[in-house]
């Protein structure tokens, strides 16, 4: 087996088309030899949201010619790749199915080994990309589909110690860029809007935060944005709102993210790690908001790269070294999974009458 494996990963579960070339390094953190990421915004966005039918003709059309040119900005030729790894689930089926397809098809054609990857899995170990973090940590996965407090005890091997019972926390920020008239994606410009505003001047609504636990619910406080959102008259007011949006989601986590550091501790020892991952955590509010907390709670709070927070292939590609020198490769017929989990043994906790 190669000493210094190269992987080849691909990631298709949503609008983003990425494949990257990575490669295993004595110090602990692979290098990154290429990692391009094809967003699909302008498609998407008269529509307000991802449609899953476009966005998987984009992948079809564009997966080709990105993994070209990942393999031209690597210098790598695909004689010296050792295996090749994609997304196999959670996400939208007819996404994640271009990006399996495809890399089972070069798998073969390169005689080489085929791994499936969980996306949650990547986003769980994507600070490994940059740190030589040690297992077990606390996971908090904030992403447009994902809000969960995990366990991370190793490879393969997580608990869920709390997630949204409702919307994820992605996804309550884009509906409420959205009726503030901030085109799609919004979540990540909603953060711009509250900079103008005052955090002070809409009270709203922290759902389940004196009970569940560590669980989130999000969605009791985007309907309080929407009654607010038809009564706003000016620009200021939408900037005022999104500054109180943003400090409420602060507020939330800071006191969720308290409730899981106890949570955790009940069964860790050692170095606490607190790590913050997904497409959410680029938002320099909650980084600030947990960076705070850590530092109060003798965690160290540990964020990917900016760049890499959003879905991306370059994760992907991280587990799939680490799978590769396990030897746990997948067989041609691995089917895409929508709602493949972390942790197989959670509760499903979504859907009317849930109790907490």
């Amino acid at each position: 087996m190669n000493k210094s494996p190269i992987i080849l990963g691909i990631e298709t579960s949503c609008d983003e088309t990425s494949v990257s070339i990575i490669q295993d390094n004595e110090s602990g953190i692979p290098k990154i030899l290429s990692n391009i990421v094809s967003s699909q915004f302008d498609i998407h966005k008269e529509f307000g949201g991802v449609v899953p039918e476009l966005a998987a003709r984009s992948h079809v059309e564009k997966i080709n010619l990105i993994a070209k040119k990942a393999l031209e900005e690597s210098g790598i030729s695909l004689d010296k790749v050792s295996a090749v790894a994609a997304t196999s689930g959670p996400g939208l089926i007819i996404c994640l199915s271009v990006g399996l397809n495809f890399a089972k098809s070069l798998a073969s054609s390169l005689n080489v080994p085929f791994i499936g990857v969980n996306h949650l899995e990547g986003h769980a170990l994507s600070p490994k990309l940059h740190t030589n973090i040690s297992y077990p940590y606390l996971l908090l996965l904030i992403s447009g589909g994902h809000s969960q407090f995990l366990s991370v005890n190793g490879l393969g091997n997580y608990k869920r110690l709390g997630t949204t019972i409702d919307d994820a926390l992605g996804e309550a920020f884009d509906k409420t860029a959205k009726l503030l008239g901030i085109e799609f994606p919004g979540g990540p410009k909603l953060e711009k809007f509250a900079e103008k505003g005052d955090p002070n001047k809409f009270k709203l609504p922290k759902p389940i935060i004196n009970k569940g636990g560590c669980n989130l619910s999000f969605a009791g406080l985007k309907t309080a944005i929407l009654k607010i959102s038809k009564n706003i008259n000016s620009e200021q007011e939408k900037y005022d709102l999104a500054a109180s949006f943003q400090k409420t989601i602060e507020e939330i986590l800071y006191i969720k993210s308290k409730i899981a550091f106890k949570e955790f501790l009940k069964n860790s020892i050692g170095k606490k790690y607190f790590v913050i991952a997904g497409g959410v955590a680029a938002n320099k509010g909650i980084r600030k908001k947990l960076i705070q907390l850590s530092n109060e709670n003798d965690f160290e709070a540990i964020f990917p790269d900016i760049n890499l927070c959003g879905d991306n292939a370059a994760m992907i590609g991280l587990v799939g070294i680490e799978k590769y020198k396990l030897k746990k490769f997948d067989n041609m017929d691995l089917e895409a999974n929508p709602r493949l989990a972390l942790d197989k043994n959670a509760t499903f906790l979504k859907g009317s009458g849930v109790k907490i």
